[in-house]
């Protein structure tokens, strides 16, 4: 999974990507050193890796703080369309969105008003809105956002005493700063949790995503 996500950030012309590694990290490590030519990987190391994901994106903070970064769930099998949507839109922030999903209450779902993300979480529900959908897991954030959302990432973080997910400051910045949201509805795709997930992505949704990728 981690290999097929550097080969397609390094398709849609990403040259440097930071890992945060924790669990397996050696794993990790050997193959982020296999990665494309050309394609710089650095790994940053969470020791608290089993808290929540807050810790680990605040792991690789100075460079949300020093560029335009794409922030990557690294649990999702995905098509390569993915990536080129997210970086091709013209907004500077942006959260991929699929409105196509079965709410079971576990999905981090992304509500929507004219185009704009104006919320997101698994228990959050704003008073209206236009489009609801479950998010990826992948955000583009912009320079302008990046120092705000490292405060808010800590923020959260002391308050949480570093147990929540980041997706408590991503909930926090879309009322702060404009937040695009990119549909990928109908595009074949997964998270993987469980083996059984893994099963899945092996003989459904992988086949689905090679088959688009051959066209």
């Amino acid at each position: 999974m981690l290999a097929r996500m550097l080969e397609s950030l390094h398709a849609v012309g990403v040259r440097k990507v930071v890992v945060v590694v924790g669990h397996c990290a050696d794993q990790v490590r050997a193959l982020a050193a296999s990665s494309p030519a050309g394609l710089s990987v650095e790994c940053v190391h969470n020791p608290a890796y089993q808290q929540g994901s807050v810790l680990s994106l605040l792991t690789a903070r100075d460079v949300i703080l020093r560029e335009p970064t794409l922030i990557m769930d690294a649990d999702v099998v995905f098509p390569r369309e993915f990536l080129r949507r997210l970086v091709d839109s013209p907004a500077s922030n942006a959260l991929l969105i699929d409105r196509g999903f079965a709410d079971t209450g576990e999905e981090v779902k992304i509500y929507t008003e004219r185009g704009q993300v104006i919320a997101l979480g698994k228990k959050v529900m704003p008073k209206a809105w236009d489009l609801v959908g479950e998010g990826i897991g992948f955000f583009k954030c912009g320079a302008a956002a990046g120092p705000e959302l490292v405060r808010l990432l800590e923020q959260v973080s002391e308050e949480s005493r570093g147990l929540c997910e980041y997706e408590d400051a991503l909930h926090l910045i879309v009322s702060r700063h404009p937040v695009a949201a990119v549909d990928v509805t109908g595009l074949p795709w997964t998270e993987v949790d469980f083996v059984e997930d893994l099963r899945r992505a092996d003989t459904e949704v992988f086949p689905k995503i090679a088959h688009l990728e051959s066209l």
